[in-house]
C-alpha cells in the first residue's frame, strides 16, 4: 500500500502540477486577448518573457541615467551585468532640477539619442510622458510576464514606474527632547513645548504638503499657519540642519527624509541623533522612470525595469542611499519601518499638483527667509 502510494504521489509531482491542453489554450487565449486590449488603446504589449530575454541579448546593449547616488549605480551596474552578462549596461547619474530641466530639453529636441532608461523628475514629469515608449508594462505585470509589484507602476500611463520611496521623519537630539515628550502625530508639533525656536522647519515644505492625501487641502494648510506660530528655526536643506540638531544647535526638524537620517545617523557613534515616525506619514514614490520612445533597446530596458523591484536591486538601494527600498517590496526598510502605520500617499495623477500644494504651504508659512543654507 505505501509503494503504491508513494507511486502515485511521484505521479503528481512530475505531471499533477503541469497544465492541461485545455488550460495552456486558455492562458494563451487571455494573452492575446490582452495584447489586443493593449494595442487597441495604443500599447505595445509583449506576451512571452523568454521571447523579451531572447531580442535582450540581440540588442545586447542599455544606457539609463537617473537620480541615484555614485554608491547604488556602481553596485546596481555591478548586479544587473552579473544577472545580464549579454547586456552592456551604463548608468549615469543625474541630479537637481537644472539637470533635470537639460535632459528633458534633450530629449525633446531629439538629441537625447544615447539613453533608453530616463529618470522622470517630479517637476518635468508630464512633459516626458509624450516621449516615452508606450509600452503597456502594468498590463504585462499582471499577466505575471514581468515580476514588478504592480502599485510600482503609475495605473493611468501604464509605462512609468516608480522604484524607491521617501518619507518623512522628526528628526531630533535626545539630550534636548524628553522621550515623554516626543511626538507621535503631525498635531504634536502644536503643542506648547515646542514653541519658540524648538522646532525646525523647511521653508520647501515638501513633507507638509505630502499631508494632502490623508489630511485634504483645507486641513494641512489650517495646521501649516498654526505651526508658523510656533516661531520655529526656518531652513533651507535638511543635511546641514540634522548637523545643527545633532550639534545642539536645534533641539529638533521636522520632514527630513529617513534616508537622509539614516546618512547622517552612520556618523553619529554616540546616537545622538534620533527620529520619530510621526502619522499619517508623508511617503512619496521615488526615482520614477520611463523608457524612451526612440530607445533601440527596449527589451533590455523591461529586464531592468524587472530587475529594478528585485529584492537584489531593493537591497543595494537600502545599504547605498541608505534606506530608500520601494514601500511595495517585503522586506525592505522603507516597508519594514512603516508596517501598520497610517500613511498620506499621493496618487499617481496628484504628482502633478504637489508644487501648488507647496506654494500654499509656503503662503500659509507667511513668507519666511531662510535661516540657514544648504
Amino acid at each position: 500500500m505505501k509503494t503504491v502510494l508513494l507511486k502515485a504521489l511521484v505521479l503528481f509531482f512530475m505531471f499533477g502540477s503541469l497544465s492541461s491542453p485545455a488550460a495552456l489554450g486558455a492562458d494563451s487565449a487571455a494573452l492575446q486577448k490582452a495584447k489586443k486590449e493593449a494595442e487597441a488603446k495604443g500599447y505595445a504589449f509583449l506576451t512571452d518573457r523568454d521571447e523579451i530575454v531572447a531580442k535582450a541579448k540581440k540588442e545586447g546593449r542599455l544606457r539609463a541615467i537617473g537620480s541615484m547616488e555614485s554608491a547604488t549605480i556602481k553596485a546596481t551596474m555591478a548586479a544587473f551585468t552579473k544577472r545580464y552578462p549579454f547586456i552592456d549596461f551604463y548608468f549615469q547619474e543625474s541630479t537637481g532640477s537644472d539637470a533635470a530641466q537639460r535632459l528633458l530639453l534633450e530629449v525633446k529636441s531629439g538629441v537625447a539619442k544615447e539613453w533608453d532608461v530616463v529618470g522622470l523628475s517630479t517637476d518635468f514629469r508630464t512633459e516626458y510622458i509624450p516621449y516615452l515608449w508606450k509600452a503597456d508594462i502594468l498590463a504585462m505585470v499582471e499577466r505575471g510576464i514581468l515580476r514588478i509589484p504592480p502599485q510600482m507602476i503609475d495605473p493611468k500611463q501604464r509605462n512609468i514606474a516608480s522604484f524607491q520611496s521617501r518619507f518623512a521623519v522628526t528628526a531630533y537630539n535626545k539630550n534636548l527632547i524628553p522621550a515623554s515628550q516626543l511626538p507621535k502625530v503631525w498635531e504634536d508639533l502644536l503643542k506648547p513645548e515646542f514653541k519658540g525656536r524648538k522646532l525646525a522647519l523647511d521653508i520647501r515644505p515638501t513633507e507638509i504638503a505630502g499631508l494632502v492625501p490623508a489630511w485634504g487641502l483645507e486641513k494641512m494648510l489650517d495646521f501649516s499657519k498654526k505651526i508658523a506660530t510656533q516661531n520655529p528655526f526656518w531652513v533651507r536643506g535638511a543635511t546641514r540642519t540634522l548637523t545643527s540638531v545633532l550639534a545642539g544647535e536645534i533641539p529638533m526638524m521636522a520632514g527630513p527624509n529617513f534616508h537622509t537620517v539614516k546618512g547622517v545617523q552612520a556618523k553619529d557613534p554616540a546616537g545622538v541623533l534620533q527620529y520619530a515616525i510621526l502619522e499619517p506619514v508623508p511617503l512619496t514614490l521615488a526615482l520614477q522612470m520611463g523608457i524612451l520612445a526612440a530607445s533601440q533597446h527596449t527589451h533590455a530596458a523591461l529586464l531592468f525595469f524587472e530587475w529594478m523591484a528585485s529584492p537584489e536591486a531593493q537591497k543595494i538601494a537600502d545599504e547605498n542611499e541608505p534606506m530608500n527600498s520601494s514601500v511595495y517590496v517585503r522586506g525592505g526598510a522603507v516597508e519594514r519601518e512603516l508596517k501598520g502605520k497610517k500613511l498620506s500617499i499621493p496618487s499617481w495623477e496628484d504628482y502633478q499638483r504637489i508644487g501648488e500644494w507647496q506654494s500654499k504651504v509656503f503662503e500659509a508659512f507667511g513668507f519666511p527667509k531662510a535661516e540657514l543654507k544648504k
